[in-house]
């Protein structure tokens, strides 16, 4: 398939789980793709998989510096941006009355605050056509305990693309969301184990976890001109679990 033939996109937390599937879903599509990541090490095994359509940026979204000189690639490269897929996400459990203001500035720094100049710094390579895809979760939609902030913070990314869909009108650029449920990345396998890993499975009808090439293939859906009539939509990939 060759949906983002020529396309040029940029994907936050692209070097490893959901990001990673997502670039090599987009480049098997046709697509160039900037990765952009904290660890560097992580970002040099992506690129050697991904191959000659694949560049990577080092930095994070939560310093506009970082996010200035990725997008200062993109430009020097390319000329021109497409798609941005802001991917990049923090989240950790700390139950009420134990919260702290490093715990919320840490979620809110790089899932809403680190998000939002994603997004914005990259409006003046993009056009006709483009598409902006956030990543939510359906944590965002049911809550769980001790993970408050973060379900906030997925809350908020969900009303984001409905008032960013709005100040996009006329400029032919396209904003979802994709919302993730119980996803076997290589951070949730370290985090929840093998027992841990069963249990989130069992959560959902289908029973699984998904393997993060299904979320990628959304992310692909939702950057081509198939999806050419959505916007401020939120399209959960999560096994049913927000959805009953």
């Amino acid at each position: 398939m060759t949906r983002l033939n020529g396309k040029t996109a940029v994907i936050t937390g692209g070097a490893t789980g959901i990001g990673r599937a997502a670039a090599k879903r987009f480049i098997e599509e046709g697509a160039f793709v900037f990765i952009f990541g904290r660890r560097q090490e992580a970002l040099d095994a992506a690129v050697a998989d991904l191959g000659a359509n694949a560049r990577a940026v080092r930095g994070s979204v939560s310093d506009q510096a970082d996010l200035d000189r990725l997008y200062a690639a993109v430009k020097a490269e390319r000329g021109s941006l497409d798609i941005v897929f802001a991917n990049a996400g923090a989240g950790s459990q700390l139950a009420l009355g134990k919260i702290t203001a490093e715990h919320i500035d840490e979620t809110f720094d790089t899932n809403v605050k680190g998000l939002i100049f994603t997004v914005q710094k990259a409006l003046p390579l993009m056009g006709q056509g483009g598409s902006i895809i956030l990543t939510g979760s359906s944590a965002g939609t049911t809550g769980a305990p001790a993970f408050s902030a973060y379900s906030a913070s997925k809350a908020a990314v969900r009303n984001l693309a409905r008032s960013w869909a709005e100040d996009l009108k006329g400029s032919g650029i396209r904003v979802n969301v994709l919302s993730p449920g119980p996803t076997a990345t290589e951070l949730a396998k370290e985090a929840l184990g093998e027992e841990g890993m069963k249990v989130f499975a069992a959560m959902n009808p289908l029973q699984r976890m998904a393997d993060p090439t299904e979320i990628g293939a959304v992310a692909a859906f939702l950057a081509s001109q198939d999806s050419s009539f959505m916007t401020a939509s939120e399209v959960a990939v999560d096994g049913g679990l927000a959805q009953i």
